[in-house]
């Protein structure tokens, strides 16, 4: 215990710079009154769909450039280029008059979420590495990252309300703007991790090659990448369509602001759920195929708006316990020199596949209700837990027959040519 505690200390004090960054990035406090500025300039629901749209096409655009990027100059670097990112849309937006303005700002986020995801997750795992040897503790010092960005979240979205009452809409964008802009002072003071900068450099195309060979012609990597697409698609969904079913049950208005919260602030608990459940053990898995199950079920039959409440915060705190435990079994299973291009990539599958099965869902919605679109997440939720025990049963046996379950940094850099 006194040796854990010799070698993970170095390792938060490291670490620390990172999770302050990822606070002062949560904060948004235009967040919870976004549609309410939106409508004051002149949007209608189908130009804020039209909007939403532009957005989600920008993402999945970037993703894997802005990991090649990561990989090959600096993670740091990118996620500061995110600060930026998330700096000029909040700017944009609150100087937005009108439409095109407005489009600018959320694409620019775009960029943002872009550059974000798959960095934050790989420089984690590398500075894990770097620093103890091993990824054991990744899913614990990911998880207290996830918890400092939620409780931002829900923090900045409680102020936000108060914020726009006593100085209006406009002003919470451009508060917004200073905090915002002190991430990048808190990254520059973050030492990175150079696992990706120590193997031999390659040309552009060869690495773009070995990504996409890593992501591919890995058959292990298969049921990996497959998981990661599920759980990213179901908290994807889940962020984007939960409050249908408060409006279809008539729920209150005052249940927004805390079920809102409560969503929000599981992004975080999932975290912390991560790093103290093993998720290599089958039988832990079994239980939270279990209870995802159980959740989409009751999102699927019940009407009663304080159990669906319930449901969707679990729900949400389990996928991302799943999501954190997936990430390591990704990185374990990739070098460092491709690790934030083949996040990227990762997510890049997840929203090409949300674009169609949210149509889906919502055309379901439209006709049917959104009880019977509710068995579109009991099915993701199937599956994802299938996949999930799948997972914990291969990686158990690997274990038994003596197989390592964790790279060490001497692994990773040995391995860097050989995809």
């Amino acid at each position: 215990m006194t040796s854990q505690q010799r070698t993970t200390s170095p390792l938060s004090k490291r670490l620390r710079p990172l999770h302050v960054a990822a606070f002062l990035q949560g904060i948004g406090f235009w967040v919870p009154v976004e549609k309410l500025f939106m409508s004051e300039i002149g949007f209608t629901p189908a130009s804020i769909g039209m909007m939403a749209a532009a957005y989600a096409m920008v993402v999945p655009l970037l993703e894997v450039p802005s990991g090649v990027l990561a990989d090959r100059w600096s993670r740091r670097g990118v996620l500061i280029i995110a600060s930026v990112a998330l700096v000029v849309s909040a700017l944009l937006g609150g100087l937005s008059h009108d439409l095109p303005m407005y489009f600018l700002s959320a694409l620019v986020l775009g960029v943002y979420f872009a550059m974000f995801s798959g960095t934050m997750d790989s420089v984690v795992y590398d500075t894990v590495l770097e620093e103890t040897g091993h990824s054991e503790a990744y899913e614990r010092h990911l998880g207290h990252n996830r918890l400092v960005n939620s409780l931002a979240m829900v923090s900045s979205a409680l102020a936000g309300g108060a914020l726009a009452e006593l100085l209006g809409t406009r002003v919470t964008y451009l508060i917004t703007v200073p905090v915002v802009a002190l991430s990048i002072v808190a990254l520059l003071r973050f030492v990175e991790p150079q696992l990706h900068l120590a193997a031999e450099r390659t040309p552009l195309r060869t690495h773009l090659m070995q990504t996409c060979q890593a992501l591919a012609n890995r058959g292990r990597m298969i049921p990996i990448v497959t998981l990661a697409v599920l759980t990213a698609l179901m908290l994807q969904m889940m962020l984007e369509f939960s409050p249908l079913w408060l409006v279809v049950l008539a729920a209150p208005t005052f249940l927004y602001g805390p079920h809102w919260a409560g969503i929000v602030g599981s992004l975080g608990l999932g975290g912390v759920l991560a790093g103290r459940v093993d998720l290599d053990r089958p039988r832990t898995a079994a239980v939270i195929a279990v209870l995802m199950t159980a959740t989409g079920v009751t999102l699927a039959v019940t009407g009663q708006v304080v159990v669906v409440v319930a449901a969707q915060i679990l729900l949400v705190l389990l996928i991302v316990a799943a999501s954190i435990h997936v990430s390591r079994m990704l990185h374990d299973a990739v070098p460092s020199a491709v690790r934030s291009g083949v996040a990227s990539g990762v997510s890049t599958l997840s929203w090409i596949v949300f674009l169609p099965v949210a149509a889906i869902f919502g055309v379901i919605t439209e006709t049917d209700g959104v009880h019977t679109s509710g068995w579109i997440i009991t099915a993701l939720a199937i599956a994802a837990g299938a996949s999930l025990v799948v997972a914990a049963r291969c990686r158990s046996a690997r274990d038994l027959n003596g197989a390592v379950s964790s790279p060490s940094a001497d692994r990773d850099l040995a391995t860097e040519p050989s995809i």
